[in-house]
């Protein structure tokens, strides 16, 4: 059984930041990439920012310059520090975690957290 929690979210006024964590517990044989999502009231879950088991990093361009996503491996923990926040990065933000597994880790399967909220407001 894996398990992957978010923590982190809040309320935050414009320009502010926050630091969002994605942690997974339980039987995880290798984690590949790791992506956060989000969505807002009303919208289709979209993708943040995801980072590769080798740290190469892609950012939507909404967040481009303003987000960075990071992973400790070794604690199976991937970070997303958002600066400069709007208004419109207020939702629900959800990671989800890849993992390689079966036969010489030749399948992948995923998983997803329950999501922490972020309230951009002033």
């Amino acid at each position: 059984q894996v398990h992957v929690v978010e923590s982190g979210g809040g309320l935050v006024q414009p320009g502010g930041s926050l630091r969002l964590s994605c942690a997974a517990s339980g039987n995880i044989t290798m984690i590949n990439t790791v992506a956060w999502y989000r969505q807002a009231p009303g919208n289709e879950r979209e993708l943040v920012a995801d980072i590769t088991d080798d740290g190469i990093t892609t950012y939507a361009d909404f967040v481009k310059g303003r987000f960075t996503i990071s992973r400790d491996n070794a604690k199976k923990i991937v970070y997303l520090q958002m600066n400069s926040l709007k208004p419109e990065d207020t939702g629900v933000y959800y990671c989800n975690l890849e993992e390689y597994y079966g036969p010489a880790y030749s399948r992948t399967r995923d998983y997803w957290g329950q999501g922490t909220h972020v309230t951009v407001s002033s």
